[in-house]
């Protein structure tokens, strides 16, 4: 079970879930997305909170509320979380602590947790096909955008290769275009009407 919450549904906001037990955090963990920023109440145990941002949008663009007064809560993107084969079912490291930040929570603020209650939704995802979804659609917007740069750039070379073309000499000379003098002689014309024609 993974309970879903809007920050500022009036806006369209920020969605923030979390998991129900370590278990589900395990869930979160692995499947999470690299524009999601996961957080976590320092020294206590509680829920690995989740929000997802908006492509574009950084860790800066996150504000804080709380449940409890004088918590300082940590928080880092999905991607800085480390997990290893020798920790605990929902324990997890971070791979770079310069990442981690920590917010110091002075009172709670009934009215953004009352505002974020409304809004709660139970639902059992199935976050490793969401997560297929996602890269499935990454590796077609990439695709499409290198068959766009290749286009882009046979595009370019045919054009560098007709300007080339108009800045020889090559259509000049063309042994089809010419006139030899032989054949001037056979086409009977006098030497009158030639320099008549060439005037």
């Amino acid at each position: 079970m993974v309970f879903y919450f809007k920050a500022r549904p009036d806006v369209g906001d920020f969605t923030i879930f979390m998991g129900l037990d370590k278990h589900e955090n395990e869930e979160l963990i692995k499947y999470g997305f690299p524009e999601d920023i996961w957080f976590h109440v320092d020294k206590m145990s509680s829920a690995h909170v989740y929000v997802r941002m908006k492509r574009g949008q950084t860790i800066d663009d996150i504000s804080e509320g709380n449940k409890v007064n004088n918590v300082d809560v940590v928080y880092t993107p999905w991607y800085n979380l480390k997990k290893t084969a020798s920790m605990d079912v929902g324990q997890i490291g971070f791979h770079n602590s310069k990442m981690v930040r920590t917010v110091r929570v002075e009172k709670r603020i009934n009215e953004v947790v009352n505002r974020l209650n409304k809004t709660k939704v139970e639902r059992t995802p199935d976050l490793k096909a969401e997560r297929e979804a996602v890269n499935a659609a990454e590796r077609a917007e990439r695709k499409l955008q290198l068959r766009d740069k290749k286009r882009r750039e046979e595009m370019e070379r045919l054009d560098k290769e007709r300007q080339a073309e108009i800045r020889s000499y090559k259509g000049l000379m063309v042994s089809e275009k010419m006139t030899s003098n032989k054949q001037i002689a056979s086409a009977s014309k006098s030497l009158q009407e030639l320099e008549d024609d060439f005037m």
